[in-house]
């Protein structure tokens, strides 16, 4: 036991001393967070345009009435003809234009035009309803007015300006209270919704993890050939020791390189960005599942491969090509089921899936069971074909 122990601290001495894994090891995975989180994370609101009168204080009051709502995000834009192109391409679900004079035209309640731009989707419609229940705020002063207009002109009393009337309407506004209008659905669907709950660094913390994991451990399956080219393993099974205590040891440096990479992810994005990793337990066995499946997957790949070049290279495109199919480098709930079902035959997408449970949904271990299963079948399959590979690579 000792000696394996020993074959593991020397392969993660390897590890920490190459120093192209300063950058691909500690650096890369924190930055592809931050971009990923400076890019899509924390802010899912539905952008809205709008046109608006500059100095224009009724204009710039529905702005900040709309952008106080939860689930929008108000854009300013300079002209309608750049208004209707955003829309048109889809930059933006909706757009509002407010005509000069808006004030002004409340002021002396006349009628007024505003223009809503829309697209033809759920989205849109909503919030067309929630743009006109705005509007419909800054119409009741005016409508106050008229009213009390029309009562005084039938008491015969002294005819008063709907300016003023409007005014008085507004003072007894302020003085009952403002009516606030409640932001539901939005036309968002589920998905939007969870995601909107995240953190801004949440949703690529995860799947950055699992893809350095993964990419770490298969690029790094070179080291397996070197110790057979160099005579390492030669050398060690002369001595007395067997079979089984270097295989031990050298699937437990390629476990602890993935656990590595994997502890040192989770603690500084935790710390430093404050992600939130779920359940402690659930994430545990999620995690050290997936290091197993990893660290099966490099013993593979040192043993088919004859020079570290052939290895280091397929580890690389394999560990590539199996997150991007299995989610971690676009959530897999945007892919269309077919690509979905095919993603299944990666650990990435299993991980993935479990991850989204704890994160997202405040999941723990008995909701991500199935999950847990299928990765612990990973697990003991490629640690099964691992073992058989490498042993019949070391003593050929």
């Amino acid at each position: 036991m000792v000696k394996a122990l020993q074959i593991v601290r020397i392969e993660l001495v390897r590890l920490l001393r190459d120093r192209s894994n300063l950058f691909f090891v500690f650096l890369f995975p924190l930055l592809l967070v931050v971009f990923l989180g400076v890019q899509f994370g924390g802010d899912f609101s539905n952008p809205i345009g709008i046109v608006a009168p500059d100095d224009d204080d009724a204009a710039t009051n529905v702005a900040e009435r709309l952008d106080a709502l939860d689930g929008i995000a108000v854009v300013e834009v300079e002209d309608v003809e750049t208004l209707e192109d955003d829309v048109d391409r889809g930059l933006f679900p909706a757009g509002l234009v407010l005509p000069e004079g808006y004030t002004d035209a409340l002021a002396e309640v006349e009628p007024v035009e505003v223009r809503f731009v829309g697209r033809a989707d759920a989205t849109s419609m909503s919030l067309r309803s929630l743009v006109a229940a705005v509007l419909a705020e800054q119409e009741q002063p005016g409508a106050a007015a008229q009213l009390l207009a029309t009562g005084r002109a039938a008491a015969g009393a002294e005819e008063v300006g709907l300016r003023q009337l409007r005014e008085a309407a507004l003072e007894v506004q302020e003085e009952a209270g403002r009516v606030e209008v409640a932001a539901t659905t939005l036309g968002v669907d589920e998905l939007a919704e969870e995601f909107g709950g995240l953190g801004q660094f949440d949703l690529g913390a995860s799947q950055q993890l699992f893809l350095f994991t993964f990419l770490t451990s298969l690029a790094g399956s070179g080291a397996l050939i070197q110790t057979r080219q160099y005579g390492v393993a030669t050398r060690m099974l002369s001595t007395p020791t067997s079979v089984s205590t270097v295989l031990l040891g050298t699937a437990g440096g390629r476990l602890v390189i993935a656990l590595f990479q994997a502890l040192y992810i989770i603690l500084v994005t935790a710390v430093v960005f404050d992600v939130d990793w779920g359940d402690p337990l659930a994430t545990t066995l999620v995690v050290l599942l997936f290091c197993i499946a990893a660290a099966a997957a490099a013993m593979i790949i040192g043993s088919v491969f004859r020079n570290d070049s052939q290895a280091s290279g397929a580890g690389v495109g394999l560990g590539l090509g199996t997150a991007a199919l299995g989610g971690s480098m676009v959530p897999i709930e945007f892919y269309p089921e077919t690509v979905v079902q095919v993603a299944r035959i990666t650990p990435h997408a299993w991980a993935n899936e479990a991850m989204a449970e704890l994160v997202r949904r405040d999941g723990g271990v008995v909701d991500i069971l199935p999950q847990l299963g299928v990765l612990a079948a990973f697990a003991v399959g490629l640690l099964a074909v691992g073992s058989w590979t490498l042993r019949r690579a070391l003593v050929r």
